[in-house]
């Protein structure tokens, strides 16, 4: 089995929105075309929908195919990521330390780190430092970051950050930004 080849469980984002939206599967069904029984097969992944059944059932939750499918979970449940797995390494000190397409984003930095790129993601991110030390700025304020030290920024946070140490490693974990965890302020 080729692990790079995800099968995309879309049945549980559809779940997701329709429940988001307050819908039953009756309404979805309506809306659709489609039967309350296929649906609800869809959604506990014992069906899957064409891509024209998906597009009606985009339709009737007031979203897209493309979101559906970027929201979608990959069929594998457990992933381990070896210490020593180059294969998913984009830049020499950078290592994804979750594959796929999920809504978790997990990188390990090693050594420097530009200091001149400043980052702003849609929503929460963890930074954690697991040797060396690290200087974050963070809405005009500075922090000094040692081993063992943590720092979550609230999503939309412009912030850039440096290593100070060659030795340095830093884990950043952040909910991916297609996900919308980040609620509207209700004075809006």
């Amino acid at each position: 089995m080729d692990e790079n080849k995800e099968t995309l469980r879309v049945g549980a984002a559809v779940r997701r929105r329709r429940r988001a939206l307050e819908l039953t599967l009756a309404v979805v069904a309506e809306r659709s075309g489609l039967s309350v029984p296929f649906l609800s097969q869809v959604e506990n992944e014992r069906a899957r929908p064409s891509m024209r059944s998906l597009q009606r059932v985009a339709d009737a939750l007031h979203t897209t195919c493309v979101e559906l499918l970027a929201a979608a979970d990959p069929a594998r449940s457990v992933d381990v990521v070896r210490a020593d797995d180059s294969e998913f390494t984009h830049e020499p000190r950078v290592r994804p330390l979750v594959r796929g397409h999920h809504q978790l984003h997990a990188m390990e930095f090693s050594g420097d780190h530009d200091v001149g790129r400043e980052f702003q993601h849609r929503n929460d991110e963890l930074m954690y430092v697991a040797d060396g030390a690290v200087e974050v700025e963070a809405e005009g304020r500075a922090y000094r970051l040692g081993r063992g030290d943590t720092l979550h920024l609230t999503g939309g946070v412009r912030h850039r950050w440096r290593a100070t140490d060659a030795e340095t490693r830093v884990l950043i974990v952040a909910v991916a930004d297609h996900i919308e965890a980040v609620e509207d302020d209700p004075r809006r």
